[in-house]
């Protein structure tokens, strides 16, 4: 019986992650993208940082991380 894939949708949303992450997630990225015959790499980084933070939200159980209404933080504080 093939498995079914969960429903996803994509949205856009704004996220803060280390400068350090964004680098290693560009270098890696151009060191496995083709690269078009004037030199330039042929990918979007962009891309590529969606596809890496859906994989660790996939990888880390976003779903059951939601649930949990001790995950939330009170909307006044900061």
């Amino acid at each position: 019986m093939p498995s079914q894939e969960k429903e996803t949708l994509r949205i856009h949303v704004n996220i803060d992650i280390s400068s350090s992450a964004l680098k290693t997630i560009v270098a890696n990225a151009k060191r496995l993208a083709p690269r078009a015959a004037n030199g330039s790499y042929q990918i979007d980084t962009a891309d590529k940082v969606s596809e890496m933070v859906t994989r660790f939200l996939e990888t880390h159980d976003f779903d059951s991380f939601v649930s949990n209404l001790d995950n939330y933080t009170n909307a006044n504080s900061n």
